[in-house]
């Protein structure tokens, strides 16, 4: 004899209808879904039985207020009463029976149990009326938010098919109001390839279009272009200009990525339309796409996805990463074919969505050789596209920060320097990349400091005579770790350029964020700069084609000149868009204030 008992777990019905309402579910609303998928799978099984049977859905409303009912009928396989035993009393049961399906590969979206539950959120009662079109008797069965259940063999046969029967609950009619309901069965079953009526007040009418040829074939949108564009208005909202037809190579997914007209940014949610076997599952998908792909919206229809136990989102698995990246591919192979057959359609859209262009470009190469000519820059020579560009025949210069072209734009312009802005995100990996994919293309990261190349030595006569004032100049910025040269260099309105090597920069970047930390960690700072200073020093260059510059060394040092060479080094960091130390902020607010000083004291001595 065995030396233990087994128990069996009892749920409570009632709680478990709780924790569908409130946290399984988004909204009680989607008992209409549930009870459209259990319509949409019986009518699968009944055309694996007979291929040329037509499903169809009927829908009625009576009453109004408390009082409402609902009736949803459909004409799909039925139940035996073994059938009804195994999904109805056994929540959550498996559609597989002895390893086999029961209604056929694809026939089921969900769970029956599971979803006729749902209901119970609207209605104290639940009545179905079914009879199988295997044979058998017709079956009624009654079930209550108890657990309990009661079935009843009809005398009289019904078609078959299956009827269930609602009656409102207390403070849930809204959801039995005629214009609920419509709104309800259209935004679920829009794209189900059989009619849904609804009857309200002896008005009867179809709530769902008959659905396009393209639907099944996306291939074919493009020969419909109108009748795609007014679609997608219709099901996402927006006025949709363009699109692409999306396909996964097994034909079992598809869908339409309508082009958005308008910039979207980069960490903007991508949420897509998504129907499982042409029941709406979700309309906030976001993993559906590839992250690239958030210039689209799409609309997207699938049988083979397995959805979660809301049967609102999908499962993160193998099948859903292989969909991904084909329907990414349909979205590349188009644009590819743009750039050999329709160019102009292509430029509108990169003109666009330039970002989720180059975004696609960085991880795929030969998109990127497909695409490259049409991707726009900020340039010296103004904003061009790359092929604009690579035209003019130069070396390519291109910063790797958005602040270092800032400092050089200017000063490389005037020297004739074609430099390209690689500080956006994307932009410098394309252009280090461009050699790769352009046979005899030049580009060259610029560093701040390779601009002073360019510049012009002093002669011997203009080096002895400032030899004195650039010493103390140097001077003046020593404890800055920063040294000061004499150049002549355009253009002449800028009086100083300031440069700063990648060491010296970490070293500014240490000391900075010990400012700004806490007393423990800014200590732990202290001796990681500490131990890099002396390694490297940055370089203010001074233009003495500029008439401050020239004014300020025409003679020898002055007892003012200290101020002024520190409010220039103060100045070329602001122009060079460097965050400022406290001291360095200190000396701009005592150079201002010596210079209020000094002019008062000159009107005083007037």
């Amino acid at each position: 004899m065995p030396d233990h008992e087994e128990y069996r777990f009892q749920v409570n019905l009632s709680g478990m209808i709780d924790i569908l309402s409130n946290h399984l579910y988004s909204s009680p609303r989607v008992f209409l879904r549930e009870l459209l998928q259990n319509a949409t799978d019986a009518i699968t099984a009944r055309m694996d039985l007979d291929p040329v049977h037509r499903g169809e859905v009927f829908v009625e409303l009576a009453g109004s207020g408390e009082d409402s009912t609902l009736l949803i009928q459909d004409n799909g396989v039925g139940l035996t009463e073994e059938d009804v035993h195994e999904f109805l009393a056994m929540i959550g049961h498996s559609s597989k029976r002895n390893g086999a399906e029961l209604l056929g590969e694809t026939s089921f979206i969900g769970r029956f149990g599971i979803g006729l539950l749902s209901c119970f959120m609207v209605s104290d009662e639940i009545v179905m009326l079914t009879q199988s079109a295997k044979g058998g008797p017709s079956i009624e069965w009654r079930g209550r938010p108890d657990g309990t259940y009661t079935i009843r063999k009809l005398e009289s046969s019904l078609i078959p098919g299956t009827k269930v029967y609602l009656r409102c609950k207390p403070e849930t009619d809204l959801y039995f109001e005629a214009e609920t309901v419509e709104m309800d069965l259209l935004h679920y079953g829009a794209l189900l390839p059989y009619p849904i009526r609804l009857s309200e007040n002896g008005r009867e009418r179809r709530i769902n279009p008959e659905p396009p040829a393209w639907i099944a074939r996306p291939e074919l949108a493009s020969a419909h272009r109108d009748e795609v564009l007014r679609f997608g208005e219709d099901m996402l909202g927006e006025r949709f200009r363009d699109f692409i037809p999306l396909r996964t190579a097994n034909g079992r997914t598809g869908g339409i990525a309508y082009i958005l007209p308008h910039a979207v940014n980069l960490s903007a949610k991508r949420l897509h339309k998504v129907y499982l076997k042409r029941m709406l599952i979700s309309e906030q998908a976001d993993n559906i796409l590839p992250e690239w792909a958030f210039f689209v919206k799409c609309l997207v229809w699938t049988d083979e996805l397995q959805p979660t136990a809301s049967r609102e989102h999908f499962y993160e698995n193998e099948q859903l990463e292989r969909v991904r990246g084909e329907l990414g591919q349909s979205i590349r192979a188009e644009l590819i074919a743009m750039g050999d057959n329709d160019r102009q359609r292509l430029r509108r859209i990169i003109d666009l969505h330039a970002l989720s262009m180059k975004s696609l470009a960085v991880e795929d190469e030969e998109f990127y050789r497909m695409i490259y000519r049409w991707l726009p820059f900020e340039s010296t020579y103004g904003y061009k596209t790359l092929g604009e560009l690579l035209d003019e025949r130069r070396t390519l210069h291109y910063t790797a920060s958005l602040d270092h072209y800032r400092q050089l734009r200017h000063v490389a312009s005037a020297q004739s320097l074609l430099v390209v802005n690689g500080g956006y995100i994307y932009e410098a990996q394309l252009l280090e990349a461009l050699p790769r994919i352009v046979h005899g293309a030049d580009t060259r990261r610029l560093l701040p400091e390779d601009v002073s190349l360019s510049f012009t030595d002093l002669n011997t006569e203009e080096r002895a005579s400032t030899l004195e004032a650039a010493r103390a100049a140097d001077l003046a910025l020593q404890r800055f770790r920063c040294r000061v040269m004499l150049k002549r260099f355009k253009p002449d309105e800028l009086s100083a350029l300031f440069t700063l090597p990648e060491e010296a920069a970490t070293l500014r970047s240490i000391e900075r964020a010990g400012e700004e930390s806490p007393q423990a960690f800014a200590s732990v700072l202290g001796s990681l700069g500490n131990s890099m200073q002396g390694s490297t020093q940055s370089i203010l260059y001074l233009n003495l084609n500029n008439a401050v510059v020239e004014r300020l060394f025409s003679g020898p040092p002055t007892r003012r000149l200290n101020t002024l060479i520190e409010m220039l080094y103060a100045n070329a960091l602001m122009m060079g868009h460097y965050p400022m130390s406290r001291q360095e902020l200190a000396l701009l607010n005592g150079g201002i204030l010596s210079l209020i000083n000094w002019s008062m004291e000159s009107e005083k001595g007037e």
